[in-house]
């Protein structure tokens, strides 16, 4: 899905409030830490992941996070990621984008 600016823009102010929920650590990207954000992502639409380890590779595991889920990057500040993925069979959505 690919969001305007002005989406973008109302997720990271909705995702500033937000605690990360998904840790990724010294092991990078692994089939837990894929289950537990598409796990989020369920429940919640916008998730942050916080990199506690691998610093150097922020980007590039969060674009293969992004793939592996089906959502969207919304933004990476410093050391945290905010994930979105809206359930379109959802009546309850949290946001309507």
């Amino acid at each position: 899905m690919e969001l305007r600016s002005y989406q973008r823009a109302f997720l990271r102010s909705k995702a500033q409030t937000l605690d990360p929920v998904v840790y990724v650590g010294k092991d990078g990207l692994s089939d837990g830490v894929i289950a537990a954000l598409d796990a989020a992502l369920t429940s919640h639409e916008l998730v942050k992941v916080r990199f506690t380890g691998n610093k150097d590779g922020v980007r590039e595991i969060s674009a293969s996070l992004e793939s592996a889920t089906s959502s969207t990057l919304v933004a990476i500040t410093g050391f945290t990621a905010v994930f979105f993925r809206q359930d379109p069979d959802s009546p309850e959505r949290i946001y309507r984008i």
